[in-house]
């Protein structure tokens, strides 16, 4: 027969697919076509064989249109009649091609032809074409899982399809593989649309977990099943990535866990586990036992090779061969480590060598022809291509092996990912050991763990992929490695989990650096400190036994001058995370203050550096300490390090003049690459922060800095600047503050700190406020102009005080929430000043801003400003008991009116608000004159805002917003000039302080009732006999019930609440009248032994009761309750007072047992 002729192409894929399109139209038959079967089949066979052919190799940067793709797929299939199975076989070849080659999805109404197609030709056509179909099933329904609900019951029922594919009795792993990867496909979430029914699902994970499960039998190719074995691991991770597949029940949790442990060791060359079924929380690791693996013995010229290496070829995959894998990322094993690392990392795992570093170098200087490992050599040892007995041939397929099976360790470590994050945490570290490595018991082999893949596995990327998951365990473990702590005692006949965490913690710092000295691959090294960086930041080291933090701090200063940028970065990330953990920690303080060059000239031998900085930290501008204007002994002896590291990166220009290894950085820029000078700037901020004593010798230097990083170009940079410049004035701030540490002579001076804003204020400070188009940059400025210290400001030029505030009151009215809530918090801290509180227009002026912001649409900016008016009432209050009257006549009424109401409406705002806005309640209550109370327009407002308080006391609010409720009512008692236990708010705020004293949670919020119940300095505050009787009996039920909890964590403020209430109960008693004497006596009746008791523990008590605020003195405890008798005594003599004179006695009774006490002490 003639060949068929084939017209010329066409520019462009789109203009070939329509001509392809229209050869299959011409295909079809026609009403009274001539045209014979065979010839059509032939035909058709040549087209898709062009069409194949044609659209091999890489994708085209412009393909054919989705469409167009769907079209000529939805013609084939219906030119092609299932009892062709030959063409069926091809027809879903060109499926499967097609759609992976050009990334297409399929539209819906295609896609339900298609999938309609396919199935039918699975039930009518003959076993050996299952497969071919199977691959455009697959490709079909990637990324359409949730449009192909009405085929599910076809596919995944109880009968399904793929059900029968996939299991485990199916002779053809072939077949059974490309149903896995056709349900695999299925499972796939697509972001906005339903996930599988949850039958299905269950389906699919049990067929998954099964397939994990099983073992290779000697019939099943190698590759295959490794491709098996891929499939089954991403549909897992699929499920898992779906977000609703919650993995719930024990037994399911620990069948997975357990297929994915084994999974990640898949394969790695000279180790086999054998796992059980499940794992099971447990403390200790106890499941996985090492399968006897015949090993090698090393050739002695290993270490030859190491510098003359050739990389392994890739075997290439046969066309059509897997092809379904065309969506897969390949493992890069052709990156693996070389032999002389893989060596040193066996080495040094190993060894019993604390000091991986000197391990290494003591590697480094075995002689050329020795071997330095142990006889035992291992079974994976690379060998080159002149001594292998293999021929280039079973050499491909070796190494083709290898990069199969590291995927599969690639897809169990991802799916372990998904899975992490699937997980409650609290779960997840029940299975901490099983996964994390622990200290090896004498005798006893080290447990493989993760720590294992990351020491040797001879593949980069699983390395890699073993420490991200690593350090996803590791992320949020702080409250979980909190119970870790050293044994001192070693006698002990068990060892505490505490210990045993602690183990597991050193054991992890141990593996980490013999991992970093041992790395050769970049992107694998980033990992590896990333995971010592999360390591850092979640140990408890003030618990554990010092030097883990010396050891990690020496390891990692030569990788600060790394050639890769990342490797950079990250070195500077865990020299952050080391500064800011549990800061200050001793041992890092001595850290600070070595020599700039300890530890970096032994760099490790695999560790290419870019250049040494030890050099150019001395070349840095003048120490501050070289500066006449510095303090002698300021200085530390020898200067800081890290801080001359930092600045050199940040500011000075770079002197090398090789490039970055990573093209996304530019060689060509004169400073460090922006990741790196960020880093730095971070790691400078978190040591202010928590080493402010070791950086207050830089303080001008590093302001400096930050001016520096605000006046360049871009925007990170400005901001870190701002940043690193708010955390140096917080850090003055911290120094000054009245109960500070730090003795007086220690502290910055103050003429430095106003040196130090003089020049931020005439740098580039005021332009970042003013830069509208970096609204972050000037939040980060906002906050750093709230850090200045109260003294250094009124030390400021008076211009500059205007300027400063100008700038915040005008920031007020940005348009940018952030803005406004920097802009008025800052306001907040500045009313505070004793420089500015006193001046009544600023005050003025202060309030009609925060009153502004607190009626802002935005929730953050109105929680800023409720904090800003809290502190503006204060104030108010303090101005009143330093100015008198005077403050108060000129301040605004019709302003104080307005503040009231504003409180009143933001007490009804949501919690952040609300906290706030009670408790400037309370001092706006007490701030009110006669004059005021009298006033009708404030009379309304008055009963408003009480109403707010007592309903704020009442409510099922936050603990914080209760507690500043009921010391606003607090303060609102001492204002002798409101109508208290007269008006009817009186009763509704004794009820409510009482209720609360008697039942609420949490015992601080019961504390401050107590308190604001004992406030009141005259009987007629506490209005009739029976309310004052009332608030009496409330106090006694309150204190018998001191210690009844269901939180344990409130026990320890129950000896706090039982002195507040006592000091309230003897202060009711000082004021009682004749009147309510008879039920105060019959209440000390019926409960006298208890009461008498806790008063007696009152009275010899006072050093715990600091952490909740009531501390009183011995002195003052004995006046209170003498006081009381001496009342009692008085009333006693009037008539009918002999109730007076009973509980008087009962009062002097107490007296007499506390002085006995104490002069039993005594002697």
């Amino acid at each position: 027969m003639a060949a068929v002729a084939v017209p010329a192409r066409e520019a462009g894929p789109g203009g070939s697919f329509r001509r392809y399109l229209a050869r299959l139209g011409a295909l079809r038959t026609q009403p009274g076509a001539e045209r014979s079967v065979g010839g059509r089949r032939t035909e058709l066979h040549l087209l898709f064989d062009q069409l194949i052919s044609e659209n091999c190799g890489p994708a085209p940067a412009t393909g054919p249109s989705a469409q167009d793709v769907c079209v000529l797929l939805a013609q084939a299939c219906q030119l092609v009649h299932f009892d062709q199975e030959h063409l069926v076989s091809k027809v879903c070849q060109l499926i499967h091609h097609l759609l992976n080659r050009f990334q297409v999805v399929v539209d819906e109404q295609n896609l339900n032809f298609l999938l309609s197609y396919c199935i039918s030709a699975l039930k009518q056509c003959s076993s050996w074409t299952h497969v071919e179909i199977l691959q455009a099933l697959a490709a079909l329904v990637y990324s359409n899982g949730p449009k192909c609900q009405k085929y599910l019951q076809d596919l995944l029922g109880k009968t399904g399809l793929l059900v029968q594919f996939s299991d485990p009795a199916q002779p053809d792993v072939e077949l059974r593989r490309a149903a896995v990867h056709s349900m695999a496909n299925l499972c796939l979430s697509v972001p906005g649309q339903p996930c599988l029914d949850e039958p299905y699902r269950s389906v699919c994970f049990q067929t998954f977990l099964s397939v994990l499960q099983s073992s290779k039998t000697s019939n099943v190719d190698d590759i295959a099943f490794c491709m098996l074995l891929q499939n089954a691991l991403k549909g897992i991770q699929s499920l898992l990535n779906g977000g609703k597949m919650k993995i719930m029940q024990p037994d399911q949790l620990g069948s997975l866990l357990a297929v994915l442990k084994k999974c990640m060791f898949h394969g790695l060359p000279g180790l086999s586990i054998e796992m059980p079924a499940a794992l099971y929380p447990a403390p200790l690791p106890q499941y996985d036992r090492r399968s006897p693996v015949k090993q090698e013995q090393p050739e002695p010229a290993a270490f030859k090779q190491t510098g003359n290496r050739r990389k392994k070829s890739k075997g290439k995959q046969k066309k059509g061969e897997f092809a379904e894998e065309g969506k897969e990322d390949l493992c890069d094993t052709g990156n693996e480590s070389n032999h002389g690392v893989d060596m040193l990392k066996l080495n040094l795992e190993n060894s019993p060598c604390s000091e991986p570093r000197a391990c290494a170098s003591d590697v480094a200087r075995v002689p050329a022809g020795k071997d330095p490992l142990p006889s035992h050599g291992t079974s994976w040892k690379r060998i080159s291509s002149s001594e292998s007995e293999y021929s280039d041939a079973e050499g491909g397929m070796q190494s083709k092996m290898r990069s199969y099976q590291a995927k599969v360790r690639q897809g169990a470590l991802a799916c372990f990912l998904s899975a992490i994050k699937s997980i409650e945490k609290r779960v997840l570290y029940g299975y901490w050991s099983a996964f994390v490595p622990d200290a090896p018991g004498i005798g006893s082999p080290q447990s493989v763990s993760l720590m294992t893949i990351a020491l040797k596995d001879p593949s980069p990327k699983t390395r890699a992929c073993s420490l991200q998951v690593l350090s996803a365990i590791l992320e949020g473990s702080k409250q979980f490695l909190s119970i870790a702590e050293d044994a001192n005692d070693h006698k002990r006949a068990f060892t505490p989990f505490s210990v045993t965490i602690a183990s597991s913690i050193r054991e992890l710092h141990r593996c980490l650096l013999l991992a970093l000295v041992a790395e050769s691959s970049s992107q694998t090294l980033t990992q590896i400190i990333k995971c010592l960086a999360n390591l850092v930041s979640n140990a408890p080291y003030s618990r554990l036994n010092p030097g883990l933090l010396t050891r990690v701090w020496n390891q990692i200063k030569p990788y600060i001058c790394h050639k890769d940028v990342n490797v950079r970065v990250s070195s500077l990330t865990l020299l952050g995370a080391i500064v800011s953990a549990q800061a200050p920690l001793p041992e890092v303080q001595l850290l600070l203050q070595q020599p700039s060059s300890s530890g970096l000239s032994n760099s490790g031998s695999a560790t290419p550096h870019r250049f040494n900085f030890s050099e150019q930290w001395r070349k840095v501008l003048p120490l501050e300490g070289e500066s006449p204007d510095n303090p002698s002994g300021c200085l530390p002896p020898e200067p800081c390090w890290l801080i001359r590291l930092c600045i050199s990166v940040i500011v000075l220009p770079r002197e090398d003049s090789c490039s970055d290894s990573d093209a996304n950085f530019p060689s060509g820029s004169v400073y460090e690459p922006s990741p790196v000078r960020l880093e730095s700037l971070q790691v400078l901020a978190l040591l202010v922060k928590g080493y402010f004593s070791m950086a207050q010798s830089y303080l001008l230097e590093l302001g400096e800095v930050a001016c520096k990083c605000m006046e360049e170009m871009d925007p990170s940079i400005q901001l870190h600047g701002a940043k690193l410049l708010e955390e140096l004035g917080t850090g003055v701030v911290q120094q000054h503050k009245p109960d500070s540490a730090v003795a007086p002579e220690k502290r910055v001076p103050v003429s430095m700190v106003v040196t130090f804003w003089t020049m931020m204020l005439n740098g580039p400070l005021p332009g970042a406020l003013q830069n509208a188009q970096h609204a972050t940059l000037q939040t980060s400025a906002c906050d750093a102009l709230s850090s200045i210290l109260p003294e250094a400001f009124s030390s400021l030029q008076n211009d500059q005080q205007i300027l400063c505030i100008t700038l915040l009151l005008g920031l007020n009215h940005s348009e940018t929430p952030l803005v406004k809530a920097a802009a008025v918090r800052a306001l907040g801290v500045y009313i505070l000043f004793s420089c500015l509180r006193q001046d009544v227009m600023f005050v003025a002026d202060t309030a009609n801003a925060i009153l502004n912001s607190l009626h802002d649409k935005s929730p953050s900016v109105r929680a800023k400003a409720a904090w800003s008016l809290g502190n503006l009432t204060d104030t108010l209050i303090v101005n009143m008991e330093t100015m008198g009257q005077s403050f108060q006549e000129e301040f605004s009424d019709l302003l104080l009116l307005k503040m009231l109401r504003s409180a009143t409406e933001a007490s009804r705002d949501k919690d952040k608000v609300k906290s706030n806005a009670v408790r400037a309640l309370g001092n706006l209550l007490h701030f009110l004159q006669p004059c005021h109370v009298a006033h009708p327009r404030f009379r309304e407002a008055i009963e408003e805002s009480l109403q707010a308080l007592v309903s704020t006391v009442q409510s099922e609010a936050t603990m914080k917003v209760r507690w500043n409720a009921c010391y606003a009512l607090g303060n609102v008692f001492k204002n002798s000039a409101l109508p208290l236990g007269e008006a009817a708010w009186t009763t509704q705020a004794y009820s409510a302080l009482s209720s609360v004293v008697k039942s609420c949670k949490n015992f601080k919020v019961r504390i401050k009732s107590a308190m604001a119940l004992s406030i009141p300095s005259k009987r007629e505050c506490y209005g009739a006999t029976e309310q004052f009787c009332q608030i009496w009996s409330a106090l006694v039920e309150a204190l018998q019930k001191s210690e009844d909890t269901e939180d344990f964590l409130e026990f320890k403020y129950s000896a706090s609440l039982r002195t507040q209430i006592c000091q309230a109960l003897l202060h009711l008693l000082g004021l009682a009248a004749i009147t309510d004497l008879p039920l105060i006596w019959e209440t000390i009746t019926a409960n006298g032994d208890a009461i008498k008791s806790y008063i007696v523990q009152y009275m010899k008590s006072g050093a715990e009761d600091n952490e909740a605020g009531t501390h009183t003195d011995l002195c003052e405890r004995e006046g209170l309750l003498k006081r009381a008798i001496e009342h009692l005594r008085g009333i006693e003599k009037q008539p009918e007072g002999k109730a007076g004179g009973r509980v008087s006695v009962y009062l002097e009774d107490i007296l007499t047992r506390h002085a006995g006490a104490t002069e039993l002490t005594e002697s």
